[in-house]
């Protein structure tokens, strides 16, 4: 009767075995295809693509020389052409990172005057694996444009030259205004730290003489009349890089007037910030807004060129 027992107890551990061996390995092999499999899929799907652009050009050899003596009238100590060649060399701007961010600055003095410009190399990086670096800079451009009070779309009639050539009247805007009839106050405007020299306080709107200071006497006068509104206001640009904007602020300040033009581009992961501003002191004498917006594109233009080669 004992032997008889021990085989029975025998007989029903080992039934009770193969049933735990087989409800184990059924178990484990069913976690393992639902748990790996997609988690694999879902890892590669999220990780987005790199930047188009790895690095930054030399920015203070970024810019034609050709360019800087048309732009920098005086600089050196002679016209436009002329000059000490060391004076068109450019400050390097100081950044946290020259990998991720680049800029230089040119200055000249020409009579009454001055012109101040800057260009500034931004390459974006997203620290998020579900969006690009090309992305993320887009983001940040369309941030940068909204902040500007850039309008939507670009006026129907702009052909690129934005009225260039020709002189004479006030521009669009008036001083320190966003747009036509839009005058800023000095706390809205904030500070112009752009071009080296203080701000003064901001006044009221700038004298409309008719006469227009161009670069000391450049340009052709105004004979054919100030340009369209619409032509030099802030607007969108067609033709440079994948999205660009131009910006143009006239300010009155006690020691005189100041235009500033900037023109901000996007190519791939990289953003290009175009400050281009002509200082006077004479109320009388304008700075010409078609000239140097049409300068400063046509810079644009040269530096989206060479990230297109």
């Amino acid at each position: 009767m004992q032997r008889k027992a021990y085989a029975t107890g025998a007989a029903v551990a080992a039934v009770l075995a193969v049933g735990a061996v087989g409800c184990t390995g059924g178990t484990g092999e069913g976690g393992a295809a639902a748990d790996s499999k997609p988690g694999a899929v879902s890892a590669e799907a999220a990780t987005a693509p790199p930047g188009t652009y790895r690095s930054l050009p030399e920015p203070c050899g970024a810019v034609d020389a050709g360019v800087l003596k048309a732009m920098l009238p005086g600089a050196g100590g002679g016209s436009a052409g002329e000059g000490d060649p060391e004076a068109y060399e450019g400050d390097q701007t100081v950044t946290y990172d020259n990998d991720r961010r680049v800029g230089c600055r040119w200055k000249s003095s020409a009579g009454p005057g001055s012109h101040h410009l800057l260009v500034d190399f931004e390459r974006v990086v997203s620290y998020d694996p579900a969006v690009s670096d090309d992305r993320r800079a887009e983001l940040l451009y369309e941030d940068m444009a909204l902040e500007a009070g850039i309008p939507p779309s670009a006026p129907e009639d702009d052909d690129g030259g934005a009225g260039a050539g020709d002189g004479g009247g006030e521009p669009a805007g008036g001083a320190g205004t966003d747009g036509p009839g839009e005058t800023r106050s000095p706390e809205e405007s904030g500070e112009d730290g752009r071009s080296g020299e203080p701000e003064e306080p901001r006044g009221s709107a700038s004298p409309s003489t008719g006469e227009s200071g161009g670069d000391g006497g450049e340009g052709d006068g105004g004979a054919s009349g100030p340009p369209d509104a619409a032509e030099l206001a802030p607007r969108p640009l067609e033709g440079i890089g994948d999205a660009a904007y131009l910006d143009d602020e006239l300010v009155t300040a006690a020691s005189g007037v100041h235009r500033d033009i900037t023109l901000v581009f996007r190519t791939g992961n990289v953003i290009v910030t175009v400050e281009y501003e002509q200082w006077v002191t004479d109320k009388r004498r304008l700075p010409d807004s078609a000239e140097l917006q049409k300068r400063a594109r046509e810079l644009a233009e040269r530096l989206a060129g060479e990230f297109e080669d």
